[in-house]
């Protein structure tokens, strides 16, 4: 094999070979493109700044301005990246993940290649549809057959008058370049081709046989003599919320902008976590930490390592950390899919490699491996580098990369003196929302409702939810709790045709609300951050959210919050009514259905008690197409899959009534009130508003948000991965096991949690409180509740949950059982 051509080709690229591809023996091993060889991150962003240059130069300040750059994946999606920079125009790369929600806008096939399938992902589709010069870049041009591929599948779909190919290295044999040039002919465009370096390869007819038996007869690698293993580091970057990590989704110049912006902090966030002085937001893993040191005393060879197509923002950063650190101590690759032949020869560019599994869950298998190049100490043993930062988007953050003989993590940790793992959000856009469906056919009730909003309706902002609910505020329908409870008996009407008086805390009880958020507020934040992740990762962007009113609506706000906070999505959100013994409001899904694909809808609700409204949703959506999976922050019940956490914690929000929940009442299904073509109703008490805590709720749990980002993360892969998610429905038994021993006859007089204890004591007829023995600070408000209302509370062992709630027994005429009508129980 040989390579002539230009001056520069040399400094360029060098030769090896591929190994495990019968397409192709040879591979070009770039110099200046930081995939294969580590190089410093300025002269891989200079290569491709200069190319942006030169196709600025060609095509002039006009059209320029109109351009777009598109990248191919994996090897090119940061040279193509830093071509845009030079360019200053907007980017896209092509990709080969999948992304949930996201339709491709084309697609095409890299024939040469290992992995062939390129996608097209942009979030703007119009993004391709400008009409100015596109720029298409690669590392390399051998053949011009995939640009060929490109141009063909993108000219049928956004024709343009003028293509640019711009590349490091042209490599194209003549008739190569006449195909091209046909093609162009054909299609009745501009097409111009930019190179740093033009020439040829001259290969052998018999490259790949010679190639095999070459490959055949070197010895295997001696793996090196184990050590202990480098101290691990995680560092959470702050990372600007819906800043993308790359041009998968497009990249624009405002993007651009913001990432320039804060490249300085983010760089000093890496020269602390490198120099062991421990920053905010970065905390040991496995092994001991070093001791605290200045930041300039850390690692003197520094390698910033990439993954696969997420090749930008690590070079970015490991060019604003060279800056930082100064010298010349810095240096950028990636990990590739690309398989090559590693022979420790000082003639040979690639000298030693190390293989590991995929660990981002990708199309083409998880047992498919992946490589690092030119990291690992040679035969003499020296190290290349004193530490390794490894950069990866949270979808690659999983149990593969950190677990197993083989694990990228475990390897990178024998081979240097000190790994840094930072992961970035990997960018789900906010997508513009599908035209919606038609609508059903209107039946003879007439058209759907329309939503209610705030402030008119609650003291919520109007984007933060729609109320699928009709406005019952002038009807007088309260009653003191034990008058209610026997007009429900007496009439055997049903709990929801009525509304219990609005309790009105004192002083005493307010000041144990705000004690109770301030003490859980992280914990709360922790378990909105490990649904949303849950949800996003399970579901995709596109979710709609549709908390259970009232009790649901302020986690259905949280949850929404944190995908903006986290990932820059905007989701929409509602609240539904749900009825026991009623079911689901029924218009309310008509709604959904016409402005949404019901898959995509998310039944979101605070706690579970004993599961009973669980199933009441899962028997409600039968033969609807909604997904009967409800997502909640406390499953305490064990009867869900989609959970923050599963144990019975207080979650404030419970502690009150409707001054935690935007003044808005319990919901209401009563005859001559709502007819069929309405919403279920509920009341807005508006003169209510000078005890509304329902911002200061949402607001202290959203300000936790960045301390519990990773930890969420985290809990969502975990709970992915937990073989025990599946519901044991365990409450239910317990609460079974409770009515036995305290001799009540409905299970439905039981309400187990605190949640649901809370509730009992503000609405119900209590008749005893059963308190886990040694239950803390969580049960303050239930105790203060239990006293003012003469309620014994009853330390016990055993219980599954922090406390039981009993509804009097000399109530049962009254109190509602499964059906939402009257039960009759045994009296004490």
């Amino acid at each position: 094999m040989a390579l002539t051509g230009s001056e520069r080709l040399p400094e360029l690229v060098g030769l090896a070979l591929r190994s495990g591809n019968p397409r192709r023996a040879h591979l070009l091993v770039s110099s200046v493109l930081g995939k294969h060889v580590p190089q410093r991150p300025a002269v891989v962003h200079g290569a491709g700044l200069e190319l942006g240059r030169r196709v600025r130069g060609l095509l002039g300040v006009e059209a320029a301005a109109r351009a777009v750059v598109l990248g191919y994946a994996e090897t090119a999606t940061g040279l193509g990246h830093s071509v845009a920079d030079g360019l200053d125009a907007p980017y896209l790369h092509s990709t080969r993940r999948a992304v949930p929600g996201i339709p491709p806008v084309g697609g095409f096939e890299e024939e040469h290649s290992h992995a062939t399938g390129h996608l097209l992902l942009p979030v703007d589709p119009e993004l391709l549809g400008g009409g100015g010069p596109l720029v298409l870049v690669d590392d390399e041009l051998s053949t011009g057959r995939t640009v060929l591929n490109t141009i063909r599948e993108l000219h049928g779909r956004h024709p343009r008058s003028h293509y640019v190919v711009a590349a490091l290295v042209d490599l194209r044999p003549a008739d190569d370049r006449h195909r091209l040039a046909a093609a162009a002919a054909e299609l009745g465009v501009r097409l111009d081709v930019v190179a740093t370096a033009s020439g040829r390869v001259d290969l052998p007819e018999d490259i790949v046989a010679r190639a095999e038996r070459l490959i055949a007869a070197v010895p295997p690698a001696v793996p090196p003599p184990a050590v202990d293993p480098a101290p691990l580091v995680r560092v959470e970057l702050d990372w600007p919320a819906g800043l993308p990590d790359g041009g998968r989704h497009g990249f624009t110049a405002r993007d651009r902008e913001r990432l320039d912006a804060v490249l300085p902090a983010l760089a000093g966030q890496l020269a602390s976590a490198l120099a062991g002085s421990g920053p905010e937001g970065s905390r040991p893993e496995g092994s001991r930490p070093e001791g605290s040191r200045p930041e300039g005393s850390g690692p003197q060879r520094v390698l910033v390592l990439g993954f696969e197509e997420l090749m930008y923002a690590p070079l970015r950063l490991a060019e604003a950390l060279a800056q930082r650190l100064g010298g010349d101590r810095v240096r950028y690759s990636t990990t590739t899919r690309s398989p090559v032949l590693a022979v420790d020869d000082p003639g040979y560019a690639i000298r030693t490699r190390l293989a590991f599994p995929a660990h981002d869950d990708p199309q083409d298998g998880a047992s498919r491996e992946r490589y690092v190049y030119n990291v690992a100490p040679g035969v003499d043993g020296t190290r290349r580098f004193d530490a390794v930062v490894l950069v990866v988007d949270d979808v690659a953050d999983t149990a593969a990369l950190h677990q197993g003989e083989y694990a990228l993590l475990r390897q990178l940790r024998q081979v240097t003196g000190r790994v840094v793992l930072a992961v970035l959000p990997s960018h789900r856009p906010a997508l513009p929302s599908p035209p919606p469906a038609p609508l059903p056919p209107a039946p003879p009730f007439g058209p759907l409702p329309a939503p209610l909003y705030g402030p008119a309706f609650s003291s919520y902002r109007p984007e933060e939810v729609a109320w699928l609910l009709k406005d019952l505020s002038g009807v007088r329908l309260e009653a003191p709790t034990e008058e209610r409870e026997e007009a429900v008996q007496n009439g055997g009407a049903h709990y929801a045709e009525s509304l219990p008086v609005e309790y009105r805390p004192s002083p005493e009880y307010q000041e144990l609300f705000h004690q109770a958020l301030r003490g859980s507020a992280g914990r709360i934040a922790l378990a909105v951050g490990t649904v949303a992740e849950t949800l996003l990762r399970e579901r995709g962007p596109r979710l709609v959210l549709a908390s259970l009113a009232r009790a649901g609506t302020p986690v259905g706000i949280l949850v929404r919050r944190w995908l903006a906070f986290a990932h820059g999505l905007d989701v929409p959100h509602y609240a539904v009514s749900i009825v026991r013994g009623r079911g689901i409001d029924r218009v309310a899904l008509r709604y959904l259905a016409a402005h949404h694909r019901a898959a995509d809808v998310v039944f979101v609700d605070g706690w579970t008690g004993k599961g009973a409204i669980t199933r009441e949703l899962a028997e409600a959506l039968v033969g609807t197409g909604f997904d009967p999976d409800l997502a909640v922050l406390a499953d305490s019940g064990r009867c869900v899959r989609t959970y923050g956490t599963r144990d019975d914690f207080l979650i404030p929000s419970a502690c009150l009534n409707s001054t935690v929940s935007g003044l808005v009442s319990r919901t209401v299904l009563r005859a001559g009130l709502i007819g069929p073509g309405d919403f279920h109703g509920a009341k807005h008490y508006a003169e209510l508003a000078g005890g509304d805590v329902s911002e200061a709720f949402l607001a202290a749990v959203a300000a936790r948000f960045g301390d519990v980002r990773a930890e969420a993360v985290e809990g969502a892969g975990r709970l992915a991965a937990d073989p025990d998610r599946t519901p044991d429905w365990a409450g239910w038994a317990a609460v079974e096991r409770i009515s036995a021993e305290y001799g009540i006859d409905d299970v439905n007089l039981v309400k187990p949690g605190v949640g649901e204890t809370t509730r009992v004591l503000l609405r119900r007829v209590p008749w005893r409180v059963l308190a886990r023995r040694g239950a803390g600070a969580d049960l303050d408000h239930v105790r203060l509740l239990a006293a003012q209302r003469g309620v014994p509370v009853e330390e016990v062992d055993g219980l599954p949950y922090s406390c039981v709630g009993l509804i009097h027994p000399r109530y049962s005429r009254g109190a509602t059982g499964a059906s939402g009508r009257a039960v009759r129980g045994r009296e004490s």
